[in-house]
């Protein structure tokens, strides 16, 4: 078994954090509406037009981490009925339970918990929203990022690393880009557009591996608490 690195976090006052993804939809009505049905998620999800040409595996994927497999299994299957496309059936894993779909508009997400069995009955309730990023270079990357204030909180080697939260409502990891495709249940092939924005108050920027940041508006996600969870009816 790999040994996770040691990580010494200096003093948070001046960390960065990541507020916000926006996504670059063809249809922004058709995205929202799905959106919505689907994850229920706040202004930690942004949307905007766009038209730029992109095929196959767009290098990223977000993750939605909950607490139990019965809110597991109703995001996933809020996301099919709402149109999405399943990459990868729920189940059980070595690591939890979870599974992997594909938006109307491409976005690959999972929803995953580390746990195997329920306490409850399943709600909405998303405890934390992972934006994993395919890198060709995950060491190169991660200096990267540090660079800009980030905080590394996990790193497995030139394997994975993930950033510390703060206030920012979405978590940064970086991941072998072939290793994200495997885990997303795609082949690794990719060409164009990301498709993505990543609202940051370290930016703007364009990292190593062309996904490009904004400074996030002041007051964004990270101050937004969500709702309440609230258990979903049968």
């Amino acid at each position: 078994m790999e040994k996770r690195s040691p990580v010494s976090l200096p003093s948070i006052a001046g960390m960065a954090s990541i507020d916000s993804v926006t996504l670059e939809v063809a249809d922004i009505t058709s995205a929202r509406r799905f959106y919505d049905t689907a994850f229920g998620l706040g202004p930690e999800l942004q949307l905007r037009a766009s038209d730029a040409p992109t095929t196959g595996f767009r290098g990223f994927t977000l993750s939605l981490t909950v607490s139990q497999p019965a809110t597991a299994s109703a995001l996933i299957d809020a996301a099919l009925a709402a149109g999405a496309r399943s990459l990868k059936p729920a189940a059980k894993s070595l690591w939890g339970f979870g599974g992997v779909v594909q938006a109307p508009d491409g976005t690959i997400w999972k929803v995953a918990t580390s746990k195997k069995k329920n306490t409850g009955p399943a709600t909405r309730d998303i405890d934390k929203v992972v934006l994993l990023l395919g890198a060709e270079d995950v060491g190169a990357s991660k200096r990267f990022y540090v660079d800009r204030s980030l905080i590394v909180a996990r790193s497995f080697g030139r394997k994975y690393v993930e950033f510390e939260t703060q206030s920012g409502a979405v978590t940064l990891g970086l991941y072998g880009r072939r290793a994200l495709a495997k885990d997303a249940g795609v082949d690794q092939g990719g060409s164009g557009s990301h498709r993505l924005i990543i609202g940051s108050d370290a930016g703007p920027f364009t990292d190593p591996d062309g996904f490009e940041c904004e400074t996030a508006p002041v007051g964004s996600a990270g101050a937004t608490p969500r709702p309440a969870a609230t258990p979903i009816a049968h």
